[in-house]
């Protein structure tokens, strides 16, 4: 028997259309390349973002094409985030700190038509090697100098817009967006994102229990709209009508309490290493900034408990969540539920250092030895999920069937526990963790541990050739300013937390830990350039 529901198609404009009738009023706050602040309302969104559509429908864009962005978080890469998936084309954000070369291989792969370019990105789009191949390059334009030959205004492009457009026939199957993991292994990989996935991971990140999206909140997305869409909170927050607040390219310390504290901002996100930047501003200065309580989250990568005590002093709570851009990328949110929220001090912190829950409509599993592994919180296996915003497949040429499941799940990489009340907890990558005499040892247990000691602000373990054990621990740590401390120091720190055999038999002081694109510690460049290690150096 069939209901007697309605089929409305889940589409991206029909988030556009709520906030149109609803939200008119509402503010969106950008700062440029200039630091200079702009404002605009949500109707002005709208009207901008329907003259994208047309203008890029004149310009002989059609359903499916793909429209490429290389963008910061501005009010311009907000409009095409929702006027090319009017216009039935697909938004895809290209990563501007990657080597031109991978962005050209990126754009290669996607088959991009046009691409819409931040001014102050040129210099960066000049030397890909894929510029010639776009048809259109359309520039957002902060100065009056003129514009290369070939290139176009993006006003202009706008301006060409009659008002008059009847937008194509949209199917919720189809794709509205597609992303590229950061592919620090191999080429990089595409997921396509469709309508329907879209609206229902925007509705589950405004879920109490998630990342709790509403109305009354001002929102300050510090993550990339060019990585996994800004984790969906663009979407999410234009659907039930926040402030928005978009940092542009200053994501300095300073740049991002200024904002903080002058919008008054209560929702952002990002991942650790900024919140550890953060954190040393605070406690350098703490009668400094005049902060709203925000709920600060944090994922790409563990945040350290250290991190989350550290903000609680500055009365701010940290979030923990996970996900990739293979999941949209909201997997798991670190809300504590009613019977962890009853438990100790002590393990209420560690509950919160975990990953959290699984969001609702995302199953989870962790898979050891080809079979399911207890939720007991000790059992590590494969983390495996599957759900309605999860890929079930790759975009374009990477096609990488080994990443899913005979029965429907995706193979994330991860190595992960969970606990008796549905807690995972990310112990690493495979490719990350350390075999040292035939036992496994979880770099990111001791990232976290060490960043807990008062005088460590950065830390990354990885493996490194032993002629004993096959691999032992390497640890490399940064300092905080004005603050040092001895190798035997940070292992006595460590000791009482684990086994003998974990602790890093060799200690590094460096001032910068190499990062990826999207933040987090690029340990494969940590790993060459320490893979010569001699080990009659210490240990």
């Amino acid at each position: 028997m069939f209901s007697t529901m309605m089929q409305t198609p889940l589409t991206v404009p029909l988030i556009l259309d709520r906030a149109a009738k609803l939200f008119g009023r509402r503010e969106i706050v950008s700062r440029l390349p200039d630091r200079s602040i702009v404002r605009m309302r949500y109707h002005d969104l709208v009207r901008r973002a329907w003259a994208l559509a047309e203008g890029l429908s004149r310009a002989g864009l059609k359903p499916g094409d793909r429209v490429a962005t290389l963008m910061w978080n501005t009010t311009a890469h907000l409009e095409a985030y929702f006027g090319i998936p009017i216009a039935g084309g697909v938004l895809h954000t290209l990563n501007l700190r990657l080597h031109p070369d991978q962005i050209a291989w990126i754009a290669n792969d996607a088959d991009d038509r046009f691409v819409i370019v931040d001014e102050s990105l040129l210099p960066t789009f000049d030397k890909c090697p894929a510029k010639g191949r776009f048809q259109r390059v359309y520039v957002v334009r902060h100065s009056e100098a003129p514009l290369p030959p070939g290139y176009e205004s993006y006003e202009s492009l706008l301006a060409t817009a009659t008002g008059d457009f009847r937008p194509p026939p949209i199917d919720e199957a189809e794709a509205c967006g597609l992303c590229y993991t950061s592919g620090t292994t191999g080429n990089p990989k595409g997921v396509a994102y469709s309508h329907r996935s879209t609206v229902l991971h925007s509705l589950a990140i405004s879920l109490a229990d998630t990342l709790a999206l509403a109305q009354r909140e001002t929102v300050l997305p510090v993550v990339p709209m060019f990585h996994v869409n800004a984790w969906g909170i663009p979407y999410g927050a234009i659907m039930v009508g926040a402030k928005l607040v978009l940092p542009g390219p200053h994501l300095d310390p300073v740049s991002l309490l200024e904002l903080f504290e002058q919008e008054k901002v209560t929702l952002t996100a990002g991942v650790p290493t900024i919140w550890l930047g953060i954190l040393a501003a605070l406690d350098k200065e703490p009668a400094r900034w005049k902060l709203q309580r925000m709920r600060m989250i944090v994922g790409g990568s563990a945040a350290p408990e250290s991190l989350i005590r550290g903000f609680d002093k500055h009365g701010q709570e940290v979030l923990h969540a996970w996900g990739m851009t293979e999941t949209s990328p909201v997997g798991t949110v670190g809300r504590l539920t009613a019977e962890a929220a009853a438990a100790g001090e002590a393990e209420r912190y560690a509950t919160r250092a975990k990953q959290g829950i699984p969001a609702p409509l995302v199953d989870v599993r962790i898979m050891a030895d080809g079979s399911e592994a207890p939720w007991d919180g000790k059992s590590m296996g494969e983390l495996q999920v599957r759900g309605p915003w999860v890929a079930g497949s790759y975009f374009g040429a990477s096609a990488d069937p080994d990443k899913f499941t005979a029965d429907g799940w995706f193979r994330t990489g991860d190595v992960a526990t969970m606990d008796p009340l549905g807690y995972m907890k990310i112990t690493d990558r495979t490719k990350d963790l350390i075999k040292s005499g035939g036992e496994w040892i979880s770099s990111v247990e001791l990232e976290n541990a060490l960043m807990g000691h008062p005088a460590v602000r950065e830390a990354c373990v990885v493996a490194v050739p032993h002629p004993k054990w096959a691999e032992r621990p390497l640890a490399v740590v940064v300092f905080k300013e004005g603050a040092s401390a001895t190798p035997e120091a940070l292992r006595a720190h460590l000791a009482p937390k684990f086994p003998k055999w974990w602790l890093p038999e060799a200690i590094e002081v460096v001032t910068e830990i190499p990062k990826t694109s999207a933040g987090k510690f690029l340990k494969s460049a940590v790993r060459e350039k320490y893979a010569g290690w001699t080990w009659s150096a210490e240990g």
